[in-house]
């Protein structure tokens, strides 16, 4: 298996898909690794994991999305599917660079799921990867196609939620 590029999928409708991918990060992190985290969805500056990131070494962060997604019908959808291209050109630059040894594309699979980009958008990042690197995909909705490739493949499945019970989003526990 050496010299192949792994690919890990943190998918499923439970709590912790960026959570597992962050966790790889600062393992790497503790090995001298480099590290890109790219952001498909995500666009708040204030959370919890950016701070920390910022004093963690050979980590990179970076927010390529524009928050909660709209409906295909609202104007607004283009915007976010414009930056989901962007996200898309990035990773692609940076797998092609072989400046890291771990990547993590977070809410790709969503990304996917939401029509902002497409399977075969994927499946091209995952194919520029560089030879023994590793690449780490999160978000719900994970396609078939994206998980027959990867060698790893972990459905967080939920079984209850504090939102439910009427928990609002915590500080250091959902952001």
């Amino acid at each position: 298996m050496d010299g192949k590029t792994r690919v890990l999928i943190f998918t499923g409708n439970g709590k912790g898909k960026t959570t597992a991918a962050l966790g790889m990060a600062l393992r790497a992190s503790g090995h001298g690794l480099r590290t890109l985290i790219l952001q498909f969805l995500k666009s708040d500056p204030n959370i919890g994991e950016m701070a920390a990131l910022k004093n963690l070494p050979g980590v990179e962060l970076v927010q390529m999305g524009r928050g909660f997604v709209p409906s295909p019908a609202s104007p607004a959808f283009s915007e976010h599917r414009e930056a989901a291209f962007q996200a898309v050109k990035m990773a692609g630059e940076a797998l092609r660079s072989k400046r890291y040894d771990l990547v993590v594309l977070d809410e790709i699979c969503m990304a996917v799921a939401k029509g902002l980009i497409t399977e075969d958008d994927v499946m091209q990042l995952i194919d520029q990867s560089d030879e023994g690197s590793c690449l780490v995909l999160t978000g719900r909705g994970a396609t078939d196609r994206l998980i027959s490739r990867a060698d790893t493949v972990t459905e967080m499945c939920c079984v209850k939620h504090g939102f439910e019970e009427g928990w609002p989003a915590q500080k250091g526990v959902e952001y």
